[in-house]
């Protein structure tokens, strides 16, 4: 593929099977993705070599390996992961150019909605398939670097993390004694991203910017929805392989916070869960934890949906949880026979 040895890397292809992704295949809770050989920097050399690593063979090729079995659909080019390997064939040494001189522009991401669980609609922007290779590359020498940084609390989009980790510290918690919860819904919270906030928080562990400079373009690509492309200047549409991390990234301030104010809390994604040991407190924490994301993040908290309470007439992740029982899950409420 990004080396010569093509044919070997088609036949290993051919051997394993093709798991699914999205819309977009990035298959983002596949956080074993972070984990490979090349993924392992030398820290002496982050300033000035990091990007050497992300288009190192061996981390190149592995990235197109995971966008091929994620499959997907394609981007604004039209462009399908089966035309993935002979695109690189042709184009390897100038993408490789391209990248380490800081000069790849990314192409908008399409636009596509999908229903929500719980009502209405979510934006996703799908890269094309040359750009999920990139951000796949990315991905996997940025993710050791940032996650090695981020809460013991955070739960979403971390390798060797799930929901049931969440679930379970969660859980831990109230059996502790803190019953009840700060159940905060952060509105449009992908939409909401502010682009020169998060790239200081990523400048903060990466020093390399010819990094900083693409990840930019990346957020500064355009969204296209029938045939029109809107420019962006706040946002990480989910649907790219990079968005995950960089959500954690920027939300790794509020999980800093918390713990400085000596909370005890679990986070999957943006969907956060305080918990504390009475009405009063919880209502004090809400106030000025939204007064924090408001001012430090640029982050609006959803007020209708973000309330205290007991932690049984809340649920976190789909499942409600009762002192000293099970979690339950909530749709169970709802079944017919």
């Amino acid at each position: 593929m990004i080396d010569n040895s093509t044919d070997n890397v088609a036949q290993s292809i051919s051997r394993e099977s093709h798991d699914q992704g999205g819309d977009g295949g990035t298959e983002a809770t596949r956080c074993e993705a972070y984990s490979c050989p090349a993924a392992k920097p030398n820290p002496s050399k982050l300033t000035t070599q990091l990007m050497e690593q992300i288009v190192h063979r061996d981390n190149l090729n592995r990235a197109y390996l995971r966008v091929f079995r994620n499959r997907g659909a394609g981007g604004v080019d039209g462009k399908s992961v089966d035309d993935l390997l002979a695109w690189c064939q042709e184009h390897k040494d100038t993408l490789i150019d391209s990248l380490l001189n800081a000069t790849y522009k990314p192409q908008p991401v399409r636009g596509v909605t999908i229903a929500k669980p719980g009502g209405g609609r979510r934006q996703l922007g799908i890269p094309t398939v040359v750009d999920r290779l990139v951000q796949q590359a990315f991905l996997q020498i940025l993710g050791p670097i940032l996650d090695s940084t981020f809460s013991d609390s955070s739960f979403g989009f971390r390798p060797r993390r799930s929901a049931h980790d969440a679930l379970e510290r969660a859980s831990e918690h109230i059996r502790q004694g803190h019953r009840f919860v700060v159940d905060l819904d952060l509105e449009k919270f992908f939409d909401r991203v502010n682009h020169d906030i998060l790239m200081s928080r990523l400048a903060r562990h990466i020093k390399d910017k010819r990094v900083l400079k693409i990840v930019r373009a990346f957020l500064n690509a355009g969204l296209m929805n029938s045939g029109v492309v809107t420019p962006r200047k706040e946002g990480t549409p989910q649907g790219g392989p990079l968005s995950p991390l960089l959500s954690n990234l920027l939300l790794d301030d509020l999980d800093k916070e918390l713990e400085s104010r000596g909370h005890r809390f679990a986070r999957y994604a943006d969907d956060v869960n305080i918990y504390v040991q009475s009405l009063k407190a919880g209502q004090r924490v809400l106030g000025s934890v939204t007064s924090f994301l408001t001012r430090r993040l640029k982050l609006r908290v959803n007020e209708e949906k973000s309330a205290v309470g007991p932690v049984s007439e809340r649920s976190f992740l789909g499942y409600r949880l009762f002192p000293g029982r099970e979690p339950r899950d909530i749709a169970q409420e709802c079944l017919p026979f």
